[in-house]
């Protein structure tokens, strides 16, 4: 069965290009973001590794550590970071998963067989604190993803998991969120000191609390 929102992650030991990790002792109590990419030396992946590289900052201040993997083996992944560094102007500075056996893409459902039964999809798992999956996404091969969009789950999820709010479409942070239908007035007045809008006794617009 398909890995579900609310599931554990699953645990691993495996090689990575910055040594042996055991998985959830790694993550220890950050948030983590692993995604796969189908193949080293191959121009999409490439061009993410790379665009990864340089958002690691922003990983690093949201209490995030980043994390790919391929079905490709640990020399083949170190043969490949120069490559990266050089044609996307950065240093690769997070580790890699080589994962030959698949075992770590089995665990995770990576491999979709109508797309290919021989290399990983693009996947993305967003991990919580608590080890539990609170978010998920897959892209085809011949699609490159948006990290900026990845941030901005991981955005909305931690200021989700601390107060009762949703965030509204294209949500960015810093911008108005909606209180929870679950909380009353007189519970809002409390946990919102700030005030809100009311477009609709379900629709209450709240400044991020956060802020």
């Amino acid at each position: 069965m398909a890995l579900q929102l609310g599931d554990e992650a699953p645990d691993f030991t495996t090689e990575t290009t910055e040594g042996t990790i055991r998985f959830h002792e790694w993550l220890g109590d950050s948030w983590g973001v692993l995604f796969s990419h189908p193949k080293d030396f191959t121009p999409v992946c490439t061009t993410e590794l790379g665009a990864v590289a340089k958002l690691q900052d922003e990983f690093e201040r949201r209490n995030a550590k980043v994390i790919a993997i391929s079905v490709d083996g640990l020399d083949h992944h170190r043969d490949w970071i120069p490559d990266i560094n050089e044609t996307q102007g950065t240093e690769v500075n997070f580790p890699i998963i080589a994962d030959p056996d698949r075992r770590v893409a089995d665990l995770y459902g990576m491999i979709h067989p109508n797309a290919s039964d021989t290399v990983t999809v693009r996947s993305v798992f967003w991990i919580g604190p608590d080890k539990k999956i609170k978010a998920t996404v897959t892209y085809p091969q011949s699609t490159g993803r948006n990290f900026q969009e990845i941030l901005r789950v991981l955005d909305s999820l931690q200021l989700t998991s601390k107060f009762s709010v949703s965030t509204p479409a294209d949500w960015q942070s810093g911008e108005d969120v909606i209180i929870s239908p679950a909380i009353d007035d007189a519970a809002a007045q409390e946990k919102f000191p700030k005030g809100w809008e009311t477009k609709r006794p379900y629709l209450r617009l709240t400044p991020q609390p956060d802020l």
